[in-house]
């Protein structure tokens, strides 16, 4: 049995979607575990660029299958357009290779004016959702209410359900929220009385094809969304997602036991961003900040919104190695640092005169927090051409090096431009090597 695991390591946005894409060389399964459509991955092939918020990185790749597991809420008509948008692309996404697990939930036109209205009412305690819905689908799940996707296949039975969820939903905007915003009923079920003929070809049963794939020696890429330090439970709580993001979410969003999981992967750049709201100890200063947003066009896949920008937090990323289980890491955007004199790295940080060895455990701490930078030396050499480790610049190994003795975990590959082909092996292990060949 063989199967990886990869997840960001930071607050999202590292170059998941690319290091899968790039993994699915000889995998034959890409299975997203968790998350909604408030997540983006671009992946860029044969200098074409390519979007996705719900399909799984490996649907670029001809003849990988992929999978939507259980732990994914997904939203009918974003997920259909994005099958409809990646088919003129050339993509196959037949119900041959592409599966929906049935117990994966809906995300309806109601989670969505629930999700907006509440951050609006939040005022200036606002946590920056992308107002897609995802969080109340999520309470939906947890409450033992929501649709899922097995009810696509014998849609009558769940319209009288849908009609009372909106009703409800109706008098919580209203009178609980304060909202203007109301959902109509009938425009709900039209539409997805429409999208379940579509997408119900594609319902299965998720668990057990990963189970039996496995079983047959098939190699599976399991694909998070958002990072670990935005995960709901471990990360800097209450500035997080609604969903769990470390790798022991795959076991529980998928259905399958750790017995399968070889490795896990964690992604993340050579720098930090963050999107929305929530502390971020080593925010650089604009002049800095803005310039590295430009060069690495920080702006969010799904949202547009320009992503803050900071050092790389080797405090932040020793938590995100140790609860998110992972076992070597991707560097990313090297490129994005050339031209700089010196590169920051965030070792410790210090609250009210006392060294901290983790993140803090209340959110107003994060404020208070002194982080302690080592520097380490610039390069300005152009990256874009490198193609092994031998072609990087000292500079670029040293940090590296840096890196991977600050966090106590190996570095395995180094990233330096958005096509597959500029992703360097830097010392991957055996079990990752099997997914990617000459290629890379």
């Amino acid at each position: 049995m063989s199967a990886i695991v990869v997840v960001g390591a930071q607050w999202g946005d590292e170059g998941k979607g690319k290091i899968v894409d790039v993994l699915t060389e000889r995998a034959d399964w890409v299975v997203r575990f968790q998350g909604g459509n408030n997540a983006g991955h671009t992946i860029v092939v044969d200098g074409v660029k390519t979007a996705l918020s719900l399909l799984p990185s490996g649907i670029l790749r001809p003849g990988v299958k992929c999978l939507l597991g259980a732990g994914v809420v997904l939203n009918p008509s974003v997920l259909i357009a994005e099958m409809e948008r990646v088919r003129q692309a050339g993509a196959d996404v037949s119900p041959e290779r592409l599966f929906i697990d049935r117990d994966a939930h809906l995300v309806l036109d109601y989670h969505i004016a629930t999700d907006k209205a509440r951050e609006h009412a939040r005022g200036a305690h606002r946590i920056g959702t992308t107002g897609r819905g995802i969080g109340p689908a999520y309470e939906d799940r947890s409450q033992r209410s929501g649709i899922r996707c097995a009810d696509l296949l014998a849609p009558e039975l769940m319209r009288d359900r849908i009609r009372a969820h909106v009703e409800e939903k109706n008098q919580i905007l209203k009178h609980v929220l304060g909202s203007d915003m109301q959902v109509d009923f009938e425009s709900v079920w039209e539409r997805l009385s429409e999208e379940a003929g579509i997408l119900a070809p594609y319902v299965s049963n998720g668990s057990k094809l990963v189970f039996d794939a496995s079983r047959r020696g098939e190699l599976v890429v399991f694909e998070g969304a958002q990072g670990v330090l935005l995960d709901q439970i471990h990360g800097t709580y209450p500035f997080v997602t609604s969903s769990s993001t470390i790798a022991g979410a795959a076991l529980v969003g998928v259905g399958v036991g750790p017995q399968l999981i070889s490795s896990v992967l964690g992604v993340a750049k050579a720098y930090t961003t963050r999107v929305g709201e929530g502390p971020f100890p080593t925010e650089m200063e604009p002049s800095v900040g803005d310039e590295i947003r430009a060069r690495g066009h920080e702006f969010g896949t799904v949202t547009g919104r320009p992503r803050r920008c900071g050092w790389l937090d080797a405090v932040a990323l020793r938590r995100a190695v140790r609860i998110g289980g992972i076992d070597n890491l991707v560097v990313t955007k090297l490129d994005v640092l050339t031209g700089l004199r010196t590169v920051k790295v965030c070792t410790g940080y210090y609250l009210r005169g006392v060294e901290l060895d983790d993140l803090p455990a209340l959110a107003h701490e994060y404020k208070q927090l002194e982080p302690r930078y080592e520097e380490f030396r610039g390069w300005n050499e152009d990256l874009s051409g490198a193609r092994s480790l031998a072609d990087l610049p000292a500079a670029v190994r040293e940090l590296l090096q840096g890196i991977s003795k600050l966090i106590d975990c190996p570095v395995s590959f180094a990233s330096v431009g958005p096509g597959r082909e500029a992703t360097i092996p830097v010392d991957p292990p055996a079990v990752v090597r099997r997914y990617f060949g000459s290629a890379r």
